[in-house]
Order: C-alpha cells, then sequence, then structure tokens
C-alpha cells in the first residue's frame, strides 16, 4: 500500500515522502495513529501543493535575510555603544551581544535576534569591531560596532 508520510517515522521513511508498506503495517499503525494516510490523487496533488508553499516561503525568507544583509552592511548602519572605561583604556565589564542588539534597535530601527549575533566573546575594548550575523542558513552578515567611552 502507498502511503504519504505525515511526520517521521524511523526506519520507514520521512515527512513528505511517499513509500509503499505493507498493507497490515499501513491500516493498523501508520494511518491509525496519524502518522501516514493513503497515497491517493488528491493527496499526492495536495503534498505537491505543500511543498510549492514551503519552497515559496524559503524563497521569500532567503530574499529577506539578503536585504537585511544589505542593509547591515551599509557603512552608515555603525552601531555605537558606550560604555565606562577605566585608566588604561579598558572596559568595566563587557559588551555583549543583547546590548548591541538593544542599541540597533534604538539606533537604526532594525530588529535580529541576538542569537543570531555569533560573538564568540563579549567585547573588552574601545573602538570598532567586525561582528558576523548569521540571518539565514546561507546568508552572514558582518556588522560595525563602535565602542565608545561613557
Amino acid at each position: 500500500m502507498k502511503v504519504i508520510f505525515l511526520e517521521d517515522v524511523r526506519g520507514k521513511g520521512k515527512r513528505g515522502e511517499i513509500k509503499n508498506v505493507p498493507d497490515g503495517y499501513a491500516q493498523n499503525f501508520l494511518i491509525k495513529r496519524n502518522k501516514a494516510k493513503a497515497a491517493t490523487n488528491s493527496a499526492v496533488s495536495q503534498l505537491d501543493g505543500e511543498k510549492k508553499a514551503e519552497k515559496k516561503e524559503a524563497a521569500a525568507e532567503l530574499a529577506e535575510a539578503k536585504d537585511l544583509k544589505a542593509e547591515l552592511e551599509n557603512d552608515k548602519n555603525v552601531v555605537e555603544v558606550s560604555a565606562k572605561v577605566g585608566a588604561d583604556g579598558r572596559l568595566f565589564g563587557s559588551v555583549s551581544s543583547k546590548q548591541i542588539v538593544n542599541e540597533m534597535q534604538k539606533q537604526h530601527n532594525l530588529k535580529i535576534d541576538k542569537r543570531k549575533v555569533e560573538l564568540k566573546e563579549p567585547i573588552k575594548s574601545l573602538g570598532y569591531t567586525n561582528i558576523p550575523v548569521k540571518l539565514h542558513k546561507q546568508v552572514t552578515a558582518t556588522m560595525r560596532v563602535h565602542v565608545s567611552e561613557k
């Protein structure tokens, strides 16, 4: 019996796949537990429509990420962060990704998730720093941050 998997079933198939499985297994386990449905013509065409919609959505997300990358890498979009500084030019504490994202929101009206900022370790010195930001699987932007004295 041909079935369309509605969710991943270990050892049998992944979500969205169409496979032949034994009739009893399909009827008594997969279909009964809503893990699969029978692969009728209408179900197959519905699956194709869902796949096309997912592709469109993924393309839209990629385009949005590319636009945001262009905006982030614009020379005018430097994030200014001020911090307390000691006598030797070192910061009291450090500048974290959360502070950088908050300042980016205030200064340039760009909302970025702090988990996407790939700051290996917090910034502990004055000056300009280039920070990679992972916007999408395929898109990584570089954001400039300027830490100045308060």
